[in-house]
């Protein structure tokens, strides 16, 4: 059983990340957008979704917030996501931000106990 939707997973990071102060309110369109351009699914039931070019200005710092889901999201081409890793970044910071989750994240092992963790401090530290 899927437990939400791809969009409301991603309209939850989004008001998520605006309302830890890194963005402003039409960042979350903006990252409705970017995925429907391009999937943020990464692998290993992980996605990063994040805004479009066109929302950058909304970002008024960079953070991630981090959302797992156990039953998963049909993030639709077959891939179920479990962890969602919702991305603000100011700049050109997102690149950096995005390099090293895809690094961290390459360790099939390590991406494992990521999504199946239920322990935020180790979540935090991973990711950090």
């Amino acid at each position: 059983m899927v437990s939400v939707s791809k969009e409301e997973a991603i309209k939850q990071a989004g008001e998520l990340l605006k309302n830890a102060g890194y963005v402003e309110e039409g960042y979350i369109n903006g990252m409705l957008e970017r995925e429907k351009l391009v999937s943020t699914y990464l692998d290993h039931n992980i996605a990063i979704p994040h805004g479009e070019a066109e929302v950058k200005e909304k970002v008024k710092k960079t953070g991630i917030v981090v959302l797992q889901y156990p039953q998963g999201i049909d993030y639709g081409d077959g891939n179920i996501v479990k962890l969602l890793i919702g991305i603000a970044g100011k700049g050109n910071e997102h690149i950096d931000v995005i390099a090293k989750l895809a690094g961290i994240l390459d360790d099939e092992g390590e991406a494992e106990k990521l999504v199946n963790s239920s322990d935020a401090d180790y979540v935090y530290n991973c990711l950090k």
